[in-house]
């Protein structure tokens, strides 16, 4: 059973786990859970993708129950109507707020890209950030007695592909967990000491307009236990309080 966030008669949101696909890909045929058959069959509805998270990131979901109100809420996407905020666990201390330019190469995938258009000029990429915390912890990872980790807050302007990974390695803050642009010894390091086995990227909002209603909706997705065991391990509890949860209990049986 996946967490639904949020349902009326034109639209649901659900809680993606981290590991999840939105839906199904030849790409990963051998996969068989996916977030859009089981919401379908847990409400016992049609369901329409409007948007995405990729698969190893964990948050808010949201999908219609018509193509009507799909092609609304797509429309709300591309004008960029819609805001959405993210949380990450990067390497190294990030302390300052600012607004990242910085524009990107279209990642094209080996087989299911094969016949788009090559050495395409950078997108504009654009991702407001901010350091909420930092802590060292002391425990060897590479060649360093501690390791250093931030807590940041991110709101990407843009909608490039991996755009928040991509912009967090270009400013030398990898998100621990990211096997494809991060630092693969903090993650190594990360999973030993922290029991992290996931990328630490979570969507943690999606603020918008109801399409139907026009309402202001401001849906939240939970952190699940890997955040909460980081959030606890790092005395980060607290800062990210909309989307912490209460009855959360740490590894060490105690509540938190």
């Amino acid at each position: 059973m996946l967490e639904i966030i949020y349902q009326d008669e034109w639209l649901v949101a659900v809680n993606k786990p981290s590991g999840w696909l939105v839906h199904r890909s030849w790409l990963d045929r051998h996969e068989t859970v996916f977030v859009m058959q089981t919401v379908r069959d847990q409400i016992g509805k049609h369901v329409f993708t409007v948007h995405r998270l990729d698969r190893p990131t964990s948050g808010v979901l949201l999908m219609a129950l018509s193509s009507e109100v799909a092609h609304l809420l797509s429309q709300q996407f591309e004008n960029h109507q819609i805001q959405k905020r993210y949380h990450a666990v990067t390497r190294g201390w990030l302390e300052d707020e600012a607004l990242l330019d910085y524009p990107l190469v279209e990642e094209l995938d080996k087989i299911a890209d094969k016949k788009a258009t090559q050495n395409k000029d950078p997108q504009p990429a654009v991702t407001h950030y901010r350091g909420m915390a930092t802590v060292e912890m002391p425990v060897p990872v590479g060649r360093y007695p501690t390791a250093r980790y931030s807590l940041v807050e991110l709101e990407p302007k843009t909608g490039r592909k991996h755009q928040l990974r991509r912009h967090m390695s270009h400013l030398r803050h990898p998100i621990i967990g990211d096997s494809k642009h991060g630092d693969l010894r903090q993650n190594r390091g990360a999973a030993e000491h922290f029991g992290c086995e996931r990328l630490m990227l979570h969507a943690s909002q999606l603020s918008l307009t109801h399409p139907i209603t026009g309402e202001a909706l401001c849906l939240r997705a939970s952190l699940d236990d890997t955040w909460m065991q980081m959030m606890s391990q790092f005395g980060w509890r607290g800062l990210l309080s909309d989307v912490e949860r209460v009855e959360f209990v740490a590894s060490n049986g105690q509540d938190e």
